[in-house]
């Protein structure tokens, strides 16, 4: 299935798309699905089970207060982030949750919420289970469901995910670059046009201009919350907030000889950073493709506008559509989920995408498109993902700086060939696939391996985020 660009784009809150979205989605579910069973004014009690790398990181990614807000009846769109902690402390002080805002029922922590982080659903690692029972504790529903990555939730033996757009019969479906370079060819589309033509088989040309507005107006406003929140990140690690102090040196900096010429580069830094920085306060984010690597196309689209002459609304959205059908690619073929295949399908595929991406807004082919995408994955290959006390903040904040600026390197380079190359985006996605399936699991989200077990000089009281 070909993915919509607001697939691979969502709107949410950090710290993470798999262990914070995905959970908050399969949650309302199941509450909508006792609903529309109408059993849901016989519910008296609730439990959830959560598994794999869910129960291992769950309490520093915020999967416990995702997946509550979510039986509540909130969205990761919707939720009033500020109103979080006290909503979070309301439903602890009285042992209480009000399922989809209508229906209260008890609910004491430690008894209904239960990590499984040793055991794992044979379908992914990030599994949950939701079960509700009536007074005579009598079981009315189970559900099993999915956090497949990037937000995207699936019941268990479903293929479709959870309150997915019906899928229109599209004009350019494709399932692999060499399909995808194939309609550009045949119709002398770039890739955005390709993108663009599928889009619109979905939904309204208006409104696929309107979408791809907010997503930029929401990731614009993402790098300036970034840039002058400060303070220290939760979850016990005390990191300092960097991007307002560096908002500052770079607002005035000048060298003796005049503009450092590779402050663009700093500047990148700098978004990237604020938007991981928001993203792992817990603060509204766009998933791209995930939250843990949310920084990387915002902070490459952020250099195009600034910095690159010419720069306008029309490359903007051309260069969302063009991430978002290399996205498609990695969604449809490999992983998106940490949890699945390391960081190479989280940082490494957002770097993929912007590279590619501002390849063609740079007047690039489609051929150095693919190239440029294959570049800035073929580098990131192996990344593992090892999040010191499971939280989303270190390696993970700088690591988007690093995938930022390497995005740029890949498309620069894509430009300056001709976009033949040896190794196809095609082939690179699936050793991205087959690398992460022989990846030990304490490299996969577990915090059980690489820079999560290393020891700091300062011992670490991980508290829940």
């Amino acid at each position: 299935m070909t993915a919509s660009v607001f697939d691979l784009f969502r709107i949410g809150i950090g710290p993470s798309s798999s262990h914070t979205v995905g959970p908050m989605r399969a949650a309302r579910a199941f509450v909508q699905a006792l609903e529309s069973q109408e059993v849901l004014a016989r519910v008296e009690r609730v439990t959830v089970d959560l598994y794999g790398s869910l129960a291992a990181t769950g309490p520093g990614h915020g999967t416990p207060k995702a997946v509550l807000l979510g039986l509540e009846g909130e969205t990761p769109e919707g939720v009033d982030v500020e109103a979080i902690p006290s909503r979070i402390a309301a439903i602890r002080e009285h042992a209480s949750l009000n399922l989809l805002g209508r229906r209260a029922v008890d609910f004491e922590r430690e008894r209904d919420l239960c990590f499984h982080g040793d055991e794992q659903l044979p379908e992914h690692p990030n599994g949950m289970r939701f079960k509700a029972f009536d007074d005579q504790g009598t079981m009315l529903h189970e559900a099993v469901y999915l956090s497949i990555g990037g937000g995207a939730v699936v019941a268990r033996g479903e293929t479709v995910e959870v309150n997915a757009d019906q899928e229109k019969d599209l004009p350019y479906p494709f399932a692999s670059a060499a399909e995808l370079l194939g309609h550009c060819e045949a119709s002398g589309l770039p890739v955005s046009g390709v993108m663009q033509a599928n889009e619109e088989a979905r939904r309204e040309a208006q409104q696929v201009r309107d979408g791809l507005d907010a997503i930029w107006a929401a990731m614009q406003a993402c790098v300036e919350r970034g840039c002058r929140s400060e303070g220290v990140l939760p979850g016990g690690l005390e990191l300092r907030r960097r991007a307002p102090t560096l908002h500052g040196q770079l607002s005035g900096a000048v060298t003796e000889g005049g503009v450092d010429p590779l402050t663009a580069l700093d500047w990148v830094g700098l978004y990237a950073l604020a938007v991981n920085e928001e993203n792992a306060s817990g603060g509204r984010v766009v998933t791209a493709p995930t939250n843990g690597a949310a920084g990387i196309v915002p902070a490459v689209l952020h250099y195009y506008a600034r910095w690159i002459a010419g720069a306008d609304e029309g490359g903007v959205a051309r260069f969302l559509l063009v991430a978002a059908a290399i996205g498609s690619l990695y969604k449809e073929n490999a992983s998106l989920s940490g949890a699945e295949v390391g960081c190479q399908g989280e940082v490494g595929v957002a770097c993929s995408m912007a590279a590619g991406a501002l390849a063609e807004v740079l007047g690039g082919t489609p051929e150095q498109v693919e190239n440029a995408a294959e570049i800035g994955m073929e580098h990131n290959l192996g990344l593992t993902c090892d999040p010191v006390g499971g939280l989303v903040q270190v390696p993970c904040i700088e690591r988007n700086a690093m995938g930022a600026v390497k995005a740029i390197t890949a498309a620069r380079m894509a430009l300056r060939g001709d976009g033949e190359h040896l190794v196809s985006l095609d082939r690179v996605i699936r050793t991205m696939r087959d690398t992460g399936r022989d990846m030990a699991s304490q490299y996969k989200e577990t915090a059980r391996g690489g820079l999560a077990v290393t020891t700091l000089d300062v011992p670490v009281n991980i508290v829940e985020c």
